[in-house]
Parts: structure tokens; sequence; C-alpha cells
């Protein structure tokens, strides 16, 4: 009795953690948040408002995000939308002494190295930003319209693999969502399961 009992509490635990994390709804306001990136220059999202906006969880040492950049895939959507007028926020939430974890150095290094084009790295070592969002995985990709509600939250693409022989087979989620609203059309897929590394956050 005494174990089923612990069981039943435990699980209580867990589906409260899990709820806790979940995302904010599709078609709901989009939280806040003032991050500092890799200069030291602090960015708000409420900044942006009037703007879309796109956010995009990131480990650089996690394989499903080396097969987006190392195959040039991710920096050639920042830069194709942010030519467009979109702000493309890159966020680390992982926690210092976790793997993925950015210093504002190691920032700087890979926004060189790997020729990103995002408008912004922004670094969470908190998890504030990423638990407001739901953040589980790297890549987590979310599009926040100009009336500040969220779009589109998920996946990068349909084929969850760290394989970049399977991009362009795939179906670019953010890509036809940011396409479908810049035309002033309704999001045919505005949520799917987002794949990739767990986020490492900071323990509470």
């Amino acid at each position: 009795m005494n174990t089923k009992i612990i069981l039943a509490v435990v699980a209580s635990l867990v589906a409260t953690a899990v709820y806790a994390f979940d995302p904010p709804p599709v078609g709901s306001a989009a939280p806040d948040f003032s991050l500092k990136d890799a200069k030291g220059q602090t960015h708000s999202l409420s900044e942006y408002k009037g703007k879309y906006v796109v956010l995009e969880w990131f480990n650089p040492e996690c394989p499903f995000v080396k097969k987006h950049y190392g195959s040039d895939n991710m920096q050639k959507l920042q830069d194709e939308y942010t030519g467009k007028g979109v702000v493309w926020l890159t966020i680390n939430s992982n926690a210092p002494g976790t793997m993925g974890n950015l210093t504002p150095e190691d920032a700087e290094k890979i926004i060189s190295s790997w020729k990103t084009h995002q408008t912004a790295l922004l670094l969470d070592p908190e998890g504030k930003a990423g638990r407001a969002y739901g953040a589980k995985n790297t890549p987590d990709m979310v599009i926040i319209n100009p009336e500040g509600k969220i779009a589109y939250e998920g996946a990068i693409d349909s084929k969850a693999t760290p394989n970049p022989a399977d991009i362009p087979s795939s179906t670019n989620y953010v890509k036809a969502a940011l396409d479908e609203s810049l035309a002033g059309r309704s999001i045919t897929t505005p949520q799917t399961k987002p794949y990739g590394c767990s986020v490492k956050y900071k323990s509470s």
C-alpha cells in the first residue's frame, strides 16, 4: 500500500512538472522576456512588437542542431527571413556546467565560426525564457506574430533525425508558417512536436 501511495505521489509530481513546462497555447499572448546577447546588450521581446519574431532554442553541441547548422540550412533561413524584416532570436537556455551552455565569449565564437545570421544570440542561463515557453528541445521553434501572439510552436521540420541528408525531403514547418503569414494567409500547421536534445535547465 505504501509503495502504491509513493508511486501515486511521484506520478502526480511528474505530471505537475510536465504541465508546468507545457508551451503556451498557439494564439495566446507570447510571454515577454529580457535577455542579454553575446555583447551584453539586452533584448526584450516587447521591443519587437509589430514584427514577426522567430525564437530558436539552441545548443551548439546537439547533433540535431548541428544537422541544421552544419548543412547551412539554419543560416539560410535566418538570412532569408531577417532580410524580409523578421526578427530572429536564437536562445541558449542550458544551465552553466551543462552540455551546450554558452558564455558570452563562446557565443561570439559560434556566431563568427558558424557564420550565423540571427538578429541576436541570447543567453538564458537561468532558464527563465525557456521555461516560460515550455522549450524542451534544441531546436525548438516559436513564431510570434506582429500582435504579440504565438502563431507557431514546435519542430523545425518533419524529419526528426540528426541526418542532414534528410533536410531536402522534409517539410520545413518554420519556412511554411513564415511564408503563409507574410502572405497574409492562415498557417496550415500551427503546432508540431519538437525534436532534438533536451534543454538542460538549472535546478530550481
